[in-house]
């Protein structure tokens, strides 16, 4: 299992996925474990089993165990946040934004990580999940810490790259049935 046996698998109408994918992680400027926390995260974040398959072994083998678990945690706390405050931004009615959210949220203010790597992540999922009111919390949080757009985009698309080639794989593996 790893990032070259899933370009290997991804078809030949999909080659700009393949070339991408490649590149995103292959010469990437992140740090490794920036890097490497953001695809676990968004592998997750794409509900692929084959992509998750994939590239989780790489990622565990490049990272420390407290940050393979946090890239874990940022795409659990992700999928939840992603959802409330997307249909809370999403509702017309902007009572809704006035309202206690009451859900817990306590490894984002301890990840076991440094802060700005956990946020990558979290920003990551959130462009995989679609929720603009999250996307806009992170990069404020790292803009804030002195992180540039260009790490930022960086980490998006990785998000983008990491769902595409999740897409195509498993509609492929539908198509075959």
């Amino acid at each position: 299992m790893s990032l070259d046996a899933l370009k290997s698998a991804i078809p030949e109408y999909a080659k700009d996925l393949r070339l991408n994918l490649g590149s995103v992680i292959g010469d990437s400027g992140l740090p490794q474990q920036q890097l490497w926390g953001t695809v676990l995260a968004c592998a997750i974040a794409s509900r692929s089993p084959r992509v998750l398959r994939e590239l989780e072994e790489e990622a565990n083998a490049k990272l420390s165990p407290e940050a393979y678990t946090a890239a874990k945690s940022a795409a659990a706390v992700m999928a939840m946040n992603n959802v409330f405050f997307r249909t809370r931004h999403l509702l017309s009615d902007p009572a809704y934004g006035t309202l206690r959210a009451g859900l817990r949220t306590n490894v984002i203010g301890d990840p076991g990580v440094a802060k700005v790597d956990f946020e990558l992540w979290a920003l990551a999922v959130s462009a995989i999940n679609g929720c603009g009111e999250c996307l806009d919390s992170h990069e404020q949080v790292l803009r804030g810490a002195g992180v540039g757009r260009e790490t930022i985009q960086e980490a998006f698309k990785i998000a983008a790259v990491v769902q595409a080639v999740g897409v195509t794989l498993d509609s492929e593996e539908i198509l075959a049935e």
